[in-house]
């Protein structure tokens, strides 16, 4: 084999695992939106709720020197967002769109509040990340092994949860309420259901998610907290949903779409290449616009997304 094949394949290997790893905060969060979604509340506010998330995550593990607390602290940190969102969303009737754009807004300035009355001036310090858990025996295959079965743990429990939530949504009485009440909650009503409960079940999940990719980015990819660590990630994840249309298995794909669309950029970095790297670095992007313009998914829509519901007395 020539050395240029193996560069070649290095290549390849490297790009289709940076892939994997980039795919995994965004569809933690998408899978948590597709709970929302499904139930007929569209929750914009991913991307302050990552940010939160990620926030949380990093001080509990600079401050008990706990990595594993800290991933879950990133997922309870989401949870508190969900009451706020769920309250204002289906409580107060508020603006599912609106409220959502205002508490990004919010979320960047409250992160960087809480995070410079917590860390003062020291500075940022890194806190101790995720290693790479090879399994065992699948880890040694040959090309898909290091891809896919040398990755940190919480890729694991990301895939796991793709098909755990597949389940739940279209095998389950549950998730046959759920998606009832996302396309016609006046017929769920009638049917004995509780739409608000269902409901705020949605926002809850998606609010847990997107708290839980937080917790990826800063636990197992970058090992710091900043102002601009998400980067779009949660608009990102708002088009997993509709490119996936609004199931589980297909937002696997379309984040892996997503996440070969940004390691590409790191991977060609060996290469030298004309494409000036802002074009490289815009990818992701151009196929978030693309998404979320509706070329794809839009007959697929749940028919009663962003409407609120009023309970008929």
């Amino acid at each position: 084999m020539s050395a240029m094949t193996h560069l070649d394949t290095a290549f390849f290997i490297g790009w289709l695992a940076a892939a994997i790893r980039l795919a995994g905060p965004v569809l933690l969060a998408a899978l948590g939106e597709i709970y929302a979604e499904r139930a007929g509340v569209l929750n914009i506010g991913l991307e302050g709720t990552i940010l939160l998330g990620a926030l949380s995550s990093y001080l509990a593990a600079a401050y008990t020197g706990s990595t594993l607390l800290g991933f879950f602290a990133g997922g309870a940190g989401g949870l508190i967002v969900g009451v706020l969102l769920a309250a204002l969303y289906l409580r107060a009737h508020a603006s599912q769109i609106v409220v959502g754009i205002v508490f990004n807004i919010l979320a960047a300035g409250l992160a960087s509040w809480i995070y410079s009355l917590a860390m003062g001036t020291s500075g940022t310090a890194a806190i101790p990340m995720f290693a790479a858990w090879p399994v065992p025996l699948l880890s040694s295959l040959p090309f898909i092994g290091p891809v896919l079965f040398t990755q940190p743990w919480p890729l694991y429990l990301t895939l796991g949860l793709v098909f755990i939530a597949h389940f739940s949504l279209f095998h389950t009485r549950f998730g046959l309420a759920l998606r009832a009440v996302g396309e016609n909650p006046k017929a769920a009503h009638a049917a004995g259901l509780n739409v608000l409960k269902l409901r705020t079940w949605g926002v809850l999940f998606s609010c847990l998610g997107a708290g839980l990719a937080g917790s990826y980015l800063v636990t197992a990819q970058i090992g710091l907290f900043r102002d601009n660590v998400v980067s779009g990630q949660g608009f990102i994840a708002l088009a997993i949903v509709i490119f996936g249309r609004w199931s589980p298995l297909k937002a696997l794909l379309a984040a892996f779409i997503f996440g070969a669309a940004d390691a590409l950029q790191l991977s060609l970095q060996i290469f030298e290449s004309s494409l000036p790297p802002q074009v490289l670095l815009a990818l992701p992007y151009l196929l978030t616009i693309l998404a979320m313009s509706g070329v794809v998914g839009r007959t697929l829509q749940p028919r009663a997304l962003t409407q609120p519901y009023r309970k008929e007395s």
